[in-house]
């Protein structure tokens, strides 16, 4: 990792760090109270998913050749482009400790040199482990060795359409509390085309969980309009499109988790048009509290 390197986004990219990083504060304060009542127990287990180098640094050859976010790079705005530490960095330095980590990248490259830049600062210790691999596979493996006795903090933070629904739903049941970025401005939004066309279904399918029929009756409406050759349908996309992904997402996840943050964190460009939406979610009900508590000051804050 290099001091000078930057990194794709924007002042919405610290606000959705503070967030988390202010989170885990409260989480891990809570975990060792309740260890030291009870021994030890549970166990606490930090799962990063897409975790870079460290410091997010997106450009097209970071993204996997085919992937369809390819089609949109170029048409995203570039944010003033900034330096900040990444999540693995902010949550190895606290004081307050996890009993295991674990941080997840497709990119073999990134992986190893975020596990030589954390070793080499003291941070990673040998219960850190560095995982190069696809996280819904990961996610997978990582899912089986949950059990009551171990609470896990999953934080998955992609670029794009990466996670697919069905690794959510191993979640389910599980003590896990998760935070996830929805790309809901910055690309699910340009694949609900105007005219319902949906050339990129299955990838639709695979990521809200639903089959796209039903994907189009949420987003999409006919329409009757007069021409010159008679009355003839339109299809039209429903307005409000970008919160209306995040609110599908939302009832989604209400069928994995018992509490989820609803509204969730907005985060915007300059322009300030939603791009993502940071969500909480969680079968505790303190959790879910602490979690609401923090998006809404932040929500506050922004608005003044």
């Amino acid at each position: 990792m290099k001091k000078d390197s930057k990194s794709w986004g924007g002042p919405w990219t610290e606000e959705k760090l503070e967030a988390f990083q202010k989170y885990v504060k409260a989480y891990l304060n809570i975990m060792n109270k309740q260890k030291e009542k009870y021994g030890g127990w549970p166990t606490t287990i930090y799962f990063d998913g897409f975790s870079g180098s460290g410091q997010k640094d997106y450009n097209k050859k970071d993204i996997q050749q085919g992937d369809i976010q390819l089609l949109f790079f170029e048409n995203i705005e570039q944010e003033e482009l900034i330096t900040y530490k990444g999540s693995p960095e902010r949550v190895l330095s606290l004081d307050m400790k996890f009993d295991e980590y674990y941080f997840v990248d497709i990119d073999e490259k990134a992986i190893k040199e975020l596990e030589s830049y954390l070793r080499s600062r003291g941070l990673a210790k040998e219960n850190c482990h560095f995982i190069q691999g696809d996280v819904n596979q990961e996610l997978k493996k990582f899912s089986k060795k949950l059990n009551d006795k171990k609470a896990s903090l999953v934080f998955l933070d992609p670029f794009g359409m990466q996670i697919n629904w069905e690794s959510i739903k191993l979640l389910k049941g599980k003590r896990v509390d998760l935070w996830i970025l929805l790309p809901s401005g910055v690309i699910v939004n340009r694949l609900l085309d105007r005219e319902g066309k949906l050339i990129f279904s299955e990838k639709l399918e695979k990521f809200f969980g639903l089959p796209i029929e039903e994907i189009k009756e949420k987003f999409y409406k006919i329409e009757m309009e007069n021409t010159l050759f008679g009355k003839k349908q339109r299809i039209k996309k429903v307005e409000n499109s970008i919160e209306e992904i995040a609110k599908i997402y939302i009832d989604q996840l209400k069928k994995v988790f018992q509490h989820v943050t609803d509204p969730p964190y907005t985060l915007k460009n300059s322009k300030n048009v939603t791009i993502y939406h940071f969500i909480f979610a969680s079968n505790n009900k303190t959790a879910y509290k602490i979690a609401s508590d923090i998006i809404g000051k932040r929500s506050e804050i922004r608005r003044k």
